[in-house]
């Protein structure tokens, strides 16, 4: 594992204010990490801090265009959202934050065809990588068309209301935006409510033809988000060109807790071989601790996380040896997992042994 994966102090060099519970944030990137901190449209930092004596960390989603020579990302504050709130209240110009460098796979296609065509649908702060994406491929693709369904509350809560409004305006012909809104009436009912399944139907009858898309960019809350995915297959869009970005992952059924737990109880006491920066140490599975990874981190290894909710592959580990079973998956793809990656964060042993590395 590179040092650049790791974390690195960033002095923040502005904080501003994009909604009543929203603040960007724009980081000063030192001359000697400006490559290490390169990303592509689309992709998230990870941010740790300390609360209560508690490491926690958080995905965020860089929200400008590599084009505009600067990192800035934005946080919105949830419910209950420990580190949002946290980050509105607190967070100030010219204080240091741990920052790891740009990762996640929700980008923009480098390379494509002429006149290609994207859609785009984002709910509040889904916004943040959607917005990077469409000015990217605005820039950079001259003949290339986009359109994005933007869902939110209301006019207030709606994050980059005027740069996405200035967007519109560059690139009139080439880009479509529309606005739906819950909370407030618009005169074409089709604007109204959320973009639940029944809307995304009727938007995709009427305003879009998403068929025809060369890719489909989704962020947002998790129950649109599973909406318009399913509403897009329904429709016979391939899986392949729909694009995901989660920053949660959902909740468990009680059957699967249950299922989860015996399986934990079951590899109790397992060997795990586990190389990390070019070291092999053996571990114990430890069934109170849940998974591989807390296991290899309360043996005192620094194994890599970010997300700890099958999302963000930072704890992505290569099975060189033995099997194990992953509750979620929503980062790696088919082709990393046929080839024997696993997130750690979701996975208990299935044999008696399993050897496993971080640096592959």
């Amino acid at each position: 594992m590179s040092i650049n994966a790791g974390f690195h102090k960033l002095k923040i060099a502005e904080v501003r204010r994009e909604t009543p519970d929203a603040v960007s944030i724009r980081f000063e990137i030192p001359e000697p990490l400006k490559q290490v901190f390169a990303f592509r449209a689309g992709q998230h930092l990870t941010l740790r801090t300390d609360l209560d004596g508690e490491d926690v960390r958080r995905n965020y989603s860089v929200c400008v265009a590599p084009s505009e020579n600067e990192i800035r990302i934005a946080i919105k504050q949830m419910i209950p959202g420990r580190f949002s709130a946290w980050a509105n209240a607190n967070l100030r110009e010219g204080q240091v934050v741990d920052v790891l460098p740009a990762m996640g796979r929700f980008v923009a296609p480098e390379n494509t065809r002429d006149h290609a065509y994207y859609v785009a649908l984002a709910g509040g702060s889904g916004i943040t990588p959607v917005i990077s994406i469409l000015k990217t491929v605005l820039e950079t693709q001259p003949t290339a068309r986009c359109v994005l369904l933007y869902g939110n509350r209301n006019t207030a809560s709606v994050m980059f209301l005027e740069e996405l409004a200035g967007l519109k305006n560059r690139y009139m012909d080439r880009l479509e935006l529309y606005h739906f809104l819950e909370d407030e009436a618009e005169e074409i009912e089709l604007f109204n409510g959320r973009l639940d399944r029944q809307k995304c139907e009727a938007v995709f009858d009427s305003l879009v033809d998403v068929k025809s898309a060369d890719a489909v960019f989704i962020c947002g809350p998790g129950p649109m988000m599973d909406a318009a995915e399913a509403a897009l297959l329904a429709r016979g869009v391939p899986a392949d060109r729909i694009l995901i970005e989660r920053f949660t992952s959902s909740v468990l059924s009680a059957e699967q807790l249950a299922a989860r737990e015996a399986l934990q109880q079951k590899a109790a006491g397992t060997e795990l071989l586990v190389t990390l920066d070019g070291r092999r140490s053996r571990v114990a599975f430890d069934p109170a601790r849940g998974n591989i990874l807390e296991s290899v981190q309360a043996a005192g290894l620094p194994a890599p996380y970010a997300c700890k909710g099958g999302v963000c592959t930072t704890c992505r580990a290569k099975i060189l040896e033995g099997q194990v079973t992953m509750a979620k998956n929503y980062g790696l793809t088919d082709e990393e997992v046929a080839a024997g990656y696993v997130l750690t964060c979701q996975s208990l042993p299935a044999t008696d042994r399993v050897v496993l590395s971080y640096d592959e």
